[in-house]
């Protein structure tokens, strides 16, 4: 194995992207997203028995596009990574069996980690990107999860910080979506309806940033308390006979959400004394969310990184890239002795590590 620059293909069927990605030591030579998105967008969420059968189904297309991509035959590679959670365990079945399949075959090493840990793994990969620096907070913002960590090395030493105890922020957007009568998924489409918006016109509430909620929550998350206050306005507005000014209950449902975020993120900077904050997820495709975070770092004297968009989304080259730099920094392979874990904890960054 070249442990130098291993060639790694990286399989991720954590929800509903089957993401496959090749990338040889940090460089990324490929990056095959196969999404079921639409598929779910008529049940409003997703639906974990449709997300597996269409991982099954876009598999083999996804590593034969791959391979093609990246110019590469599986035979040159160096190992196989995939990941083991947390997710949706029906879909993280089907990544995880074929991964196991492929490394047998192939007669490769195969690396079995996490898919939170993976999202910071996909900063490594921009093609501009200074070396990560440690210790960093990233801030995980998807559908999914909602996680604050502090990353003292990518590889060995992840802690969590806190995390969503109700709804994720992905899952509000969506729910909130819903009762704004816009379709699924809800993060683009309230983005949409927030332009021309006003961010201040109502002041709905910061779930868990009060001063009582410091001792036991004050670096998790709630946004089930913002869904139900946005729910309760727009029920009032309606029963007293009045047009829901969509625009500003957009605008400032979505404030609301990315302040919570933004100030947990920075306060925990300043809490542990660390100037970096890592950015990642497929919520920070959201528009607001990155121009609040970059101008409140900036004024905080706060470093703040944003891997390019295309890998904020799960995909299997963030997965690979983990596996790569474990590969570089003499982590043993795993063995086959794992399966799906949708409640994988972010400190377990590989698992089933050969002794």
């Amino acid at each position: 194995m070249n442990r130098a620059e291993p060639l790694v293909l990286g399989i991720e069927t954590s929800c509903d992207e089957t993401g496959i990605g090749i990338v040889r030591g940090r460089t990324l030579l490929s990056n095959t997203i196969a999404s079921s998105m639409d598929e779910h967008a008529r049940f409003g969420g997703v639906v974990p028995e449709v997300a597996a059968r269409a991982h099954l189904e876009a598999l083999q297309p996804a590593i034969e596009q791959a391979v093609a991509e990246a110019g590469i035959r599986l035979a040159d590679l160096d190992a196989v990574a995939v990941t083991s959670g947390p997710g949706l365990a029906g879909a993280l079945m089907v990544g995880v069996g074929a991964a196991k399949a492929l490394a047998v075959s192939l007669g490769k090493p195969l690396y079995a980690v996490n898919h939170l840990v993976g999202h910071i793994a996909a900063d490594i990969l921009a093609d501009d990107s200074e070396p990560l620096e440690y210790p960093t907070v990233a801030l995980l913002v998807s559908g999914g999860h909602t996680s604050l960590l502090l990353v003292r090395d990518l590889t060995s030493d992840v802690e969590l910080l806190g995390e969503t105890v109700d709804d994720a922020a992905g899952e509000a957007f969506d729910k909130v979506a819903r009762i704004l009568g816009l379709p699924y998924p809800g993060g683009p489409e309230i983005d949409r309806a927030a332009v021309g918006g006003d961010p201040d016109a109502i002041r709905f509430p910061r779930g868990l940033s009060r001063a009582s909620d410091r001792e036991k929550h004050r670096w998790d998350f709630s946004f089930s308390g913002l869904k139900t206050a946005v729910a309760r306005w727009t029920e009032q507005r309606e029963a007293e006979g009045e047009d829901i000014p969509m625009a500003d209950v957009a605008a400032s449902f979505r404030e609301a959400v990315v302040d919570v975020l933004v100030t947990k993120a920075l306060d925990a900077c300043a809490e542990h004394d660390v100037p970096r904050l890592l950015l990642g997820g497929g919520v920070i495709a959201n528009r607001r969310l990155r121009e609040v975070a970059l101008a409140r770092a900036e004024a905080a004297g706060v470093t703040a990184r944003i891997p390019p968009l295309r890998l904020c989304t799960d995909n299997g080259a963030m997965i690979a890239a983990l596996a790569s730099e474990l590969i570089q920094s003499g982590h043993e392979p795993s063995t086959l002795a794992f399966g799906a874990d949708s409640t994988l904890p972010v400190t377990d960054i590989q698992v089933a590590r050969r002794p």
